[in-house]
């Protein structure tokens, strides 16, 4: 299949795999879209990936047991286009890492370049530019550290 075929294809599958309803099917489409995603993951409706379909480097990965509520963004690539402005500004291109046991909020937003640690919970509509230690809660705009996650095992 051409490069420009596997674009479409990815593009398309990410669009039904935003609307169509059901966790499981999500998740399937998501991963033949190239994405490495767990097992016992929860993708909510409404997930929007922006990535750039020429670069295979750039890489959305979810661990085990990851809930990823509705309405997350997760921006692998940004870049002002075709403005004048290009010569002056940067663009951002960069993987996301989700940890195994992770817990992405509502209306979250994820930078490029980010690893959600093991364990980790971003508060709704939190916009994340760095990234979050296992085991600890972050929030805000931008998200910062709020406090630790305290579970009964070692991490």
């Amino acid at each position: 299949m051409s490069g420009r075929m596997l674009q479409i294809k990815k593009k398309f599958l990410k669009f039904i795999a935003k609307q169509i309803p059901g966790c499981n099917v999500r998740v399937r489409l998501l991963r033949m879209c190239g994405y490495e995603i767990g097992e016992q993951v929860y993708i909510g409706e409404d997930l929007l990936v922006i990535d750039d379909l020429d670069d295979s480097q750039l890489t959305l990965k979810i661990g085990d047991r990851a809930a990823i509520s509705p309405r997350v963004t997760f921006v692998m690539h940004s870049q002002p286009n075709d403005a004048r402005t290009v010569p002056y500004v940067n663009s951002h291109k960069g993987p996301i890492t989700i940890g195994a046991d992770a817990w992405i909020g509502t209306g979250a937003v994820l930078l490029p370049n980010i690893t959600v640690g093991e364990g980790a919970v971003v508060g709704a509509n939190s916009v994340v530019i760095r990234d979050v230690l296992p085991y600890t809660i972050v929030g805000g705009v931008p998200a910062h550290h709020i406090k630790d996650v305290d579970v009964p095992w070692e991490h």
